[in-house]
């Protein structure tokens, strides 16, 4: 990236006229990991002084209004535009942002972020931003069609991490404009990790993650069955909302196998941190991963860390390093890591606290706030418009 007399935000600045550049964060409500990291980048703007942002969620019918309602009381500028139809969906986008008239878009999500640069076109916002969260999405045909000739008028498009980079590069985005940001955590929940030694906690199992189709609760219920036919019956929190039949169907196996007990279906859990600095194993369970924030969260706060081989996951677990790695869909495999971390105590302690370590050293929002930032005001500095294909862009330092 070449450098300027002055910092890109001074830049940004004065091409907003002397204000504040206004950012729109565009993304599914329905609450999901890319929802948080818009909500988190948000919120960061809010406590800077370089933009002015409103965060615009496409209803879901599974949208939850109480948390909507929450954004709302802590100052986060929230709307919500219809989701039933996707032309419905551009066109009161459209309106928002003749409204707000925002210096960027930043459409977060599949498909979101192909509805948001349409609407982003149409209402003629200067520059957009597509933000992809995960590394296996429902790209059919027309939809990759579509894709591509958005990122033609797109300044930036972002991998959530390098997983997710390089996922978008094999669907062919331009690379001069393709970068990884990993996601961020706030730190500070987990201030008190410390102060619950490992061995102190409960030798449970937390997993943090909605049902959805993506994640493989189905899974890591069926190891817990092996796990008790080998005389370990772990205490297990499922914590997050999702999808009923999804969360029904887990249910459904838990009771067939006789863990109805065992395994707690706790719905929205509002101290996730807080479960997860009480017990010994945080585990994510998935078919396909962005970046898991929800692990992230668990080593954090001083828990084992597991995941299943997947983009995203390996690049936060180092397999025996910071955690463990288990085999995609297999219940086995799955049974024997936590079978090693239940009777291994040392092993387990020792993931911990390596897993802890990385994630204050690399996974920090504050970390991940910053780099977005920086993206925005070489954007902005640049002047590249989003109606036309932009110039070459080095991203690496960024």
């Amino acid at each position: 990236m070449s450098t300027d007399a002055r910092h890109p935000s001074q830049d940004a600045t004065a091409r907003a006229g002397g204000r504040r550049a206004r950012v729109l964060h565009f993304v599914t409500g329905g609450f999901s990991g890319a929802t948080q990291v818009a909500v988190d980048l948000v919120r960061g703007h809010l406590a800077g002084d370089r933009f002015e942002p409103l965060l615009v969620l496409r209803r879901k019918p599974h949208t939850d209004q109480s948390r909507v309602e929450a954004l709302v009381r802590e100052g986060i500028p929230v709307e919500l535009v219809a989701g039933w139809a996707h032309l419905a969906t551009v066109w009161q986008l459209v309106r928002v942002c003749r409204r707000f008239q925002p210096d960027i878009l930043v459409a977060h999500g599949f498909s979101e972020h192909l509805w948001g640069r349409y609407a982003g076109l149409l209402a003629q916002v200067p520059h957009l931003v597509h933000v992809e969260h995960n590394s296996r999405e429902r790209y059919t045909w027309s939809r990759t069609r579509q894709m591509l000739w958005l990122a033609g008028r797109t300044d930036a498009i972002v991998g959530c991490s390098e997983g997710v980079k390089q996922a978008l590069l094999a669907r062919g985005t331009p690379a001069q404009k393709t970068l990884a940001i990993s996601n961020g955590i706030r730190m500070a929940p987990f201030a008190a990790a410390a102060e619950h030694p490992w061995r102190e906690r409960v030798a449970g199992i937390v997993m943090a993650a909605r049902f959805a189709r993506q994640k493989d609760h189905i899974t890591l219920i069926k190891a817990i069955a092996l796990l008790r036919e080998r005389g370990l019956r772990p205490p297990v929190k499922l914590a997050g909302g999702g999808k009923a039949s999804a969360q029904k169907k887990a249910r459904r196996l838990a009771g067939q196998l006789g863990l109805a007990g065992q395994v707690e279906f706790l719905g929205h859990h509002k101290d996730v941190p807080g479960l997860l600095m009480s017990h010994r194993i945080c585990l994510l369970s998935t078919h396909w991963e962005g970046m898991p924030l929800s692990l992230i969260e668990g080593m954090a706060a001083g828990c084992t860390a597991i995941g299943t081989r997947a983009p995203g996951v390996q690049e936060v677990i180092a397999h025996e390093r910071n955690g463990l790695l288990v085999e995609h869909e297999s219940a086995q495999s799955l049974a024997d890591a936590l079978e090693r971390v239940l009777t291994q105590p040392d092993l387990g302690e020792a993931l911990a606290a390596q897993g802890r370590r990385d994630a204050e050293a690399f996974y920090t929002l504050e970390r991940m706030i910053s780099r977005y930032e920086t993206l925005f005001g070489h954007i902005l500095a640049r002047g590249q418009g989003s109606a036309t294909v932009a110039h070459a862009t080095d991203f690496s330092r960024i």
